[in-house]
């Protein structure tokens, strides 16, 4: 696929790569520990992959889960792999606050209230993922 944004991505922040994925946090001020774990190569589905690479990438999904988990203590996290907008192989894990603004609903749908900031050190986010991901 010529114009996918997860092939040519622009202006990401990256918190961990390897060759098979990367981590990226998401831009996003509402919810500034979102982040989304992108398979490198153009890929549409989790069965397209080699069982070696959706175990790497499915460990990589568990290491930013606990690693939001450890240090920024959510009351949920959401995990979703959708691909209906852009067909490129990706999660997303989205911490969430019962006070932020659209719990319990999805992030994507109207907003319930106004949210309530939540600050993220990433230079330690990235050290965790890194140590998780090391380990696995």
């Amino acid at each position: 696929m010529t114009n996918c944004p997860l092939c040519i991505p622009d202006n990401e922040q990256v918190l961990w790569r390897d060759e098979v994925l990367r981590i990226i946090l998401v831009n996003d001020p509402d919810y500034p520990a979102f982040c989304r774990v992108i398979l490198n190569r153009h890929v549409q589905e989790m069965t397209d992959l080699p069982a070696e690479e959706r175990t790497r990438l499915m460990q990589a999904v568990y290491a930013v889960e606990a690693t939001l988990r450890e240090q920024i203590q959510p009351d949920k996290i959401n995990l979703a792999s959708l691909g209906n907008q852009v067909p490129h192989l990706h999660w997303h894990v989205i911490p969430r606050f019962a006070n932020d603004r659209h719990f319990p609903d999805p992030v994507w749908a109207p907003a319930r209230r106004q949210g309530r900031p939540h600050q993220i050190d990433t230079d330690r986010l990235v050290e965790s993922i890194r140590v998780r991901l090391a380990i696995a």
